[in-house]
């Protein structure tokens, strides 16, 4: 293995203490600087990891020693920050969604392209044994040929135990462009990319109370829909039903479920990178499938593992083309859902390519 490649983070809210600790685990990736708004925030994040610097995002974007630019900001500012780090010649992995609209996404790809730098964007929770294992499933036929696909979020919402869940409810956020990423990618990852959507859309309320932490009983607008429902029409021909929501109780729906001509599977949460495949061909009831592809106990930050270790000149599993497809998706869906017609994605994107079964510190 040859040098590790040194990180740089922007943002350090809730999530990004999940990447850290991938990021520490993992001999080919070293975190070597932070920058945050809250300088504050920035030093207690890093506080348990030695040697970490903490800068200003202008800063962090001119340092020499910085290889890739963690952009772990808030939607509304992935476009900004990954532009700023492009400019200085730096490749950048952005947690999703990989801008808060899709014309933005276009400038950090155009952006890139230019400068001759690569984009990664999560959610790479995909990369897991749980979607590989189910994507192996589905190459190696044995449900036969996919017909059809649901995908069901349930949930009150965010603020329930978000301290600050004010941007779920402004646009960029809602459940569709805050959970949606999990699921289409899954979806594409296993079907394939996105031909046309139909879609619906409603809100229950104008305002919701927070529930924990210093604004506990505050309450904040809502200026966004919070339950989204269409039907997604991959290329391949197959159908996928989806339910986004900020304004259920609970389900007992799995996450995913995939139905072919000979068989169905349960497919887990794509929110988590493990957990059960379930298949039934009509015989034996459901089966479970053992884990046979994917990266094993991976976390948070795997994704970029695996985009510092791509080759040049090959797309990322985590790739920005990707992203950029699964937030063209959710866009036209929002879209379909205000007009009441059919709305064609004009992007389109390749299938990801499978990740054999692997430990998540041995990036293929």
């Amino acid at each position: 293995m040859g040098q590790p490649v040194n990180v740089g983070v922007v943002g350090c809210g809730a999530i990004s203490a999940q990447y850290f600790r991938t990021i520490d685990r993992l001999p080919q990736l070293r975190l070597v600087a932070v920058a945050d708004l809250d300088l504050d925030r920035a030093r207690e994040a890093v506080g348990p990891y030695a040697g970490v610097d903490v800068l200003s995002v202008a800063e962090l974007v001119a340092d020499p020693r910085v290889d890739v630019v963690l952009n772990l900001t808030v939607p509304a500012a992935h476009a900004e920050v990954a532009l700023r780090a492009i400019a200085a010649g730096k490749d950048v992995y952005c947690e999703k969604p990989l801008a808060a609209t899709a014309a933005d996404a276009a400038r950090v790809l155009g952006a890139a392209a230019d400068a001759r730098v690569r984009v990664g964007c999560a959610p790479d929770t995909v990369l897991g044994t749980g979607t590989q294992t189910a994507r192996k499933a589905i190459d190696d036929g044995l449900i036969g040929r996919p017909i059809a696909a649901t995908a069901t979020m349930t949930t009150p919402g965010h603020e329930r135990w978000h301290p600050n869940p004010d941007f779920y409810y402004v646009p960029g956020g809602g459940p569709l462009l805050d959970m949606g990423p999990y699921y289409i990618t899954s979806l594409v990852t296993l079907l394939g990319p996105v031909a046309s959507v139909i879609g619906a859309a409603s809100r229950t309320r104008a305002k919701r109370t927070i529930g924990s932490g210093p604004r506990q009983g505050e309450e904040i607008p809502v200026t966004v829909d919070t339950h989204v429902t269409g039907v997604l029409v991959h290329a391949s021909g197959a159908l996928s039903t989806l339910v986004m929501s900020f304004d259920g109780t609970a389900t007992k729906a799995p996450n995913i479920e995939v139905h072919g001509e000979a068989g169905s599977l349960v497919v887990p949460d794509p929110n988590r990178f493990d957990g059960q495949v379930l298949i039934s061909t009509g015989k034996d009831g459901w089966i479970d499938l053992p884990e046979s592809a994917g990266y094993a106990e991976a976390g948070r930050g795997v994704g970029l593992a695996d985009f510092a270790a791509t080759p040049a000149g090959e797309e990322p599993r985590a790739g920005g083309a990707l992203a950029f497809h699964v937030l063209d998706v959710m866009e036209s869906l929002l879209a379909a859902a205000r007009s009441g017609t059919s709305v064609a994605i004009t992007s389109t994107c390749e299938r990801p390519l499978p990740v054999a079964l692997r430990p998540s510190d041995q990036p293929d």
